[in-house]
Order: C-alpha cells, then sequence, then structure tokens
C-alpha cells in the first residue's frame, strides 16, 4: 500500500538577517574575542547569506540578556504562532480544513509534531488541536528532542500510523524558533558558528494512503531508516543554564554524518541507485558527502543547498523546506529518491520513495 506524503508548506518569520549582520553583531559583542580575525572567514564558511528571526537579532531574547524564562515562554509562543499558519495552509491547500460549521472538524485522524526549541507542556500538538479545529479524538505523536532529525523522524511516525490504519490521514507539523540558543554567553567557535548557521521556521504536510497532489510515494516502514550512531550522544547536544539555552558540539561532530553513511548505504542495497535527494541542510561538508555518498552531484542537491543559503539550517524543518523546493523544481515521474536527515545523539532518520505526480 503505498503511502503518500504532500507537498509542505513552509512559514519564515518577519525578521530577516544577514550574516553580515550577525558577523558585526558578534564584532560588537565579543571586541577582544582571541579569534576575531577569523571568526569572518569562518562564518561566511558556512555558505549561509540569510536567515530568518522570529525577534530582531537587537531583541532582549536573541543578543540581549533576557532571562531564560522569557526566551522560554518567547519561542514557544512564536513556535506557536508559526506551525499555527503551517498547519492551516497545508489543510486548505489539501481541502481538508474545516467548515464553517462551529462543530465541524478538519479532516485529520492523526498529528504528528517535532519542536525542540523552547519549552511547554502541553506541546505543540494539544495546542495545536483547538487552533487547527480538530477533532478532540484526533490521534497524536509529540517529538520534542530530535532537532534537525526531527522532520524526517515525525514523517517517519506518520507513515507508522497510516500503515497501522489504511486511510488515516496525518498532519506532520515541524516548528522551531533556534535563535534562542543565539546566547552571547557562549564564546567557543562552535558557538559563533551556530550564531550564524541557524535560523526559525514551521512547515506541515499531510500524510495519507491517497495522493494529494505530487508526491512522495514510499511503499511502507521497511522504506524507512533510524539510527545512532552508537557512543555519540556528546557529537551535538543541547544544555539549559540560567542564561538561557545553548547548542554544544564536539569536534568528533564534524564527521558524524560519514561516520553513519555507511550504515546507511548498506540500507538502500547495491541495487537501490537513486535520482535525487532531500538532505538536510545541516553544513555544506553534510549536503555535499551525504550526496556524493549516494551517487549525486551538487547539482542534484541543490534544493539542500538553496535552503541553506537563503534560510540557514532549520533544525527539524529544514527537511520539509528542502521538499517543499523539491515541488518548486521536481524530478521526473518515477524517479527514485531518498530523504535523509541527521540530529543530535548522533541519530539519523530516512525515507526512500518514488516521486508520482
Amino acid at each position: 500500500m503505498p503511502i503518500y506524503i504532500s507537498r509542505p508548506h513552509t512559514i519564515l518569520p518577519d525578521h530577516k538577517v544577514t550574516t553580515g549582520e550577525i558577523i558585526d553583531d558578534i564584532a560588537t559583542h565579543h571586541p577582544n574575542h582571541p579569534k576575531s580575525a577569523s571568526i569572518p572567514r569562518i562564518i561566511s564558511g558556512l555558505k549561509v547569506d540569510t536567515r530568518y528571526f522570529t525577534q530582531p537579532l537587537g531583541a532582549p531574547t536573541i543578543s540581549g540578556t533576557a532571562s531564560i524564562e522569557d526566551r522560554s515562554a518567547i519561542a514557544f509562543r512564536d513556535a506557536l504562532e508559526m506551525a499555527t499558519r503551517a498547519g492551516r495552509t497545508a489543510l486548505a491547500q489539501a481541502g481538508l480544513s474545516p467548515g464553517p460549521d462551529p462543530g465541524a472538524y478538519a479532516n485529520i485522524d492523526a498529528i504528528v509534531t517535532t519542536h525542540s526549541t523552547g519549552w511547554s507542556v502541553p506541546n505543540l500538538d494539544i495546542h495545536l488541536i483547538d487552533r487547527l479545529r480538530l477533532a478532540p479524538t484526533v490521534r497524536r505523536i509529540a517529538l520534542t528532542t530530535l532537532a534537525c532529525a526531527g522532520g524526517t523522524q515525525a514523517l517517519i511516525r506518520a507513515v507508522d500510523l497510516v500503515t497501522a490504519r489504511p486511510g488515516t490521514r496525518v498532519l506532520v507539523i515541524a516548528a522551531e524558533v533556534i535563535s534562542s540558543v543565539y546566547n552571547h554567553a557562549d564564546t567557543s567557535i562552535e558557538a559563533m558558528i551556530y550564531k550564524a548557521l541557524f535560523g526559525d521556521s514551521a512547515a506541515a504536510c499531510i500524510v495519507s494512503d491517497t495522493p494529494l497532489g505530487p508526491s512522495i510515494a514510499i511503499d511502507g516502514p521497511d522504506d524507512t531508516f533510524e539510527y545512532v550512531l552508537p557512543n555519540s550522544v556528546d557529537r551535538y547536544s543541547g544544555r539549559l543554564d540560567a542564561a538561557g539555552f545553548h547548542f554544544d558540539s564536539t569536534k568528533a561532530a564534524l564527521t558524524a554524518a560519514d561516520d553513519v553513511l555507511p550504515t546507511l548505504l548498506d540500507w538502500l542495497g547495491p541495487d537501490q541507485a537513486v535520482d535525487f535527494a532531500a538532505i538536510h541542510p545541516g553544513s555544506p561538508r553534510i549536503v555535499t558527502d551525504t550526496a556524493t555518498a549516494l551517487g549525486l552531484d551538487d547539482t542534484a542537491a541543490r534544493h539542500s543547498f538553496h535552503t541553506l543559503a537563503d534560510e540557514g539550517n532549520l533544525g527539524g524543518v529544514s527537511i520539509l523546506r528542502v521538499l517543499e523546493r523539491t515541488h518548486t523544481d521536481p524530478p521526473p515521474a518515477g524517479s527514485r529518491g531518498v530523504v535523509v536527515a541527521y540530529g543530535p545523539g548522533f541519530a539519523t532518520a530516512a525515507l526512500r520513495g518514488t516521486w508520482t505526480t
């Protein structure tokens, strides 16, 4: 039974921030940093030209000294607002929005959310039920700590739900306010990179066994892949303290994707050549190394590179944004492709499928 991933719809916030502005902001706050001469070159090497924040760069919750309480509350508020807009757009485009009757519900059976920035109990899934007028009986899966792998992992959980109950329509929503980890209390080179790498956004799509326009068709759970690299929990990690949220990594993180790729290729198998790929835009190296391992060139990975350049690493939203770009410039019908993302852990999530029109 084929399962179809429909076109995602991405919401970007209002505040466009250039890399030059971030380099200037770092110089202002760290005038005596021992690596001040090399920071602009390192940041420029990320190949991120712009990104979008939910708050201005100079806001207290970004480059200021806001409390952890304010940072958390504003990050979740902004994520929820973007998630609501993304969900409404996805429902409307699929013709699944509720009618004018106040007692009508959107024609959705389950919702899978992924969100790793800010903190709230209840989480996005509960908040979105009323906002999107989902039925109170809708099934829910709330993924909360998967970060960059979250979008792909949410799609895998949606495939599982449709497989278990044919006819199910699943709304997948990812939302991240990663500007919440932009924190001048962090002074390592890695921290300077993350100030410039990340952006905020939300995206939503529908997963079902009925195609809703052009889609990626997944045959079933065997076409999904989940893998945690042994002894890798410290390669990427988040933490919080009185100063706010922080994102850390070790030098071993630089090769994490390369360490996973042999296992990913074993899963694909020798006869599973792919024609296109949606690769998580974690960095230029991650995109290039993954594409090369899949037998693809940078042109085939252009949607990942364009996402990285225009919007940065969007965390769990990234893969949905890359898929949305793929819809605007799609491969031929019948093309075989793979969707792959990496996240803290070091965790990898992937799907393989066929482009259908």
